[in-house]
Parts: C-alpha cells; structure tokens; sequence
C-alpha cells in the first residue's frame, strides 16, 4: 500500500535531505511544500498519511499546525523534524499530537526506526 508522505520544511535542501533519508524501499508519495499554510491545505484534501514537519517557518509555523490539526482531529502521524532540541520544543509538540521529534540534519536510520516503531514501514 502507497503511503503518502508530506514534507513541510521552508528550505528546500531541508527538504531534499528528508526526502533521501526516507527508506529507500518504502512505497510512499511524497508531497513536498514549504509552508504551514501549503500543508494544511493539502492536509485538509485528504492527502497525508504521515507529515514530516519543520517548527521554525515563516507565516505559520510547525507549532500552528499542530495545534490547528488538533482542533480539526487529527487524522495523518506528525513527526516534527528540527534543529531546536530544546526539551521543551520536544514536549511541547508531543504534547500537540506529534508522534515522534528528529533533531536536523536528520539520519536515515533515526527516521527508519521511528517508522518502525509506529508500524509505518515493515
């Protein structure tokens, strides 16, 4: 079964770099957007099954959009990919519905494990 992926991240090397560290077996089709705005919307067209999300972006940024996929049920797995490690950035998005955090630059294997984990890839 495809999975489809969207990658919110406002640079695009960001993005590209996630989208190499994905399993290299996994099915998936991945939707690359830069902003919170671009990923709800295509959130909202029923089109996610799992968002990996930056937190620091410009317009709205990955806090927003946890807490309006809050407010609107929550149905695709949100794992927030970013630089600030914070614990309280990490509590905070766990706390908002994100099902894992990946600090950047992100690692292939960090990101296969959590797939793992959560039954996303076999």
């Amino acid at each position: 079964m495809t999975v489809s992926v969207l990658v919110v991240d406002d640079s695009p090397m960001a993005r590209k770099m996630l989208v190499k560290a994905l399993p290299p077996d996994w099915d998936v089709e991945v939707t690359q957007v830069g902003s919170g705005v671009e990923a709800l919307a295509i959130y909202r067209a029923g089109r996610v099954d799992v968002m990996f999300l930056d937190l620091t972006m410009p317009e709205m940024d990955g806090y927003q959009v946890l807490e309006t996929l809050r407010s609107e049920d929550l149905n695709c797995l949100v794992i927030v990919v970013s630089a600030d490690v914070q614990p309280r950035a990490r509590e905070r998005v766990l706390n908002l519905g994100a099902i894992d955090f990946i600090k950047k630059p992100v690692d292939a294997q960090k990101i296969e494990t959590v797939l793992r984990l959560y039954g996303i890839v076999v």
